[in-house]
């Protein structure tokens, strides 16, 4: 562990084992059901936000952006899927996460899509409900519809190379 460690992973790893988790997460079928599902949140959270920046982009003119913004409650329920998975990785094996530049770069791109979401929501969700279906949305619209897309293909980019950079005082003992 790094002297400047403001996180003790050793403390978050007994709450883990405490509870229960980190037994689960290292059984033959914890961590791999908790991947699918992680893989399953990731599916709808983006599969809904992608169709919805796509189509602001002016792929599937003719679809309704009213009509895909029903579909909100599923990327949100992705949402809220991958974050219970992902916190179960993180406690289980904290050193591996909490210090990972990749982990570190994922929660802060997570955290200028949620800006770019509230602030798209602010300032041009009332210009985007007024778009036909064969319309663009404002360039606003469509600048927001970018940023959001970037962050969340470096989301899921990040999280596929987080075991590449493992910290040097990582140990596993299955590995």
């Amino acid at each position: 562990m790094p002297a400047d460690a403001v996180i003790d992973p050793g403390a978050i790893q007994q709450w883990a084992n405490d509870l229960g988790i980190a037994s689960f997460m290292q059984s033959p079928w914890g961590w791999p059901l908790v991947e699918v599902f992680h893989f399953i949140g990731l599916c709808l959270l983006f599969g809904v936000v992608g169709m919805f920046d796509l189509r602001m982009l002016g792929v599937a003119r003719g679809v309704s952006l009213q009509r895909l913004h029903r579909l909100i409650p599923f990327g949100v329920s992705g949402f809220a899927v991958s974050v219970i998975t992902g916190f179960l990785f993180v406690v289980t094996t904290p050193d591996q996460y909490l210090y990972n530049p990749a982990l570190q770069t994922k929660l802060a791109l997570m955290g200028v899509a949620g800006m770019n979401m509230v602030l798209f929501y602010v300032t041009a969700a009332p210009g985007v409900s007024d778009t036909g279906a064969e319309d663009l949305p404002p360039m606003r619209a469509r600048l927001f519809a970018v940023v959001s897309l970037a962050c969340w293909l470096g989301v899921i980019a990040c999280g596929r190379v987080i075991t590449a950079f493992r910290p040097p005082w990582h140990w596993c003992p299955w590995c």
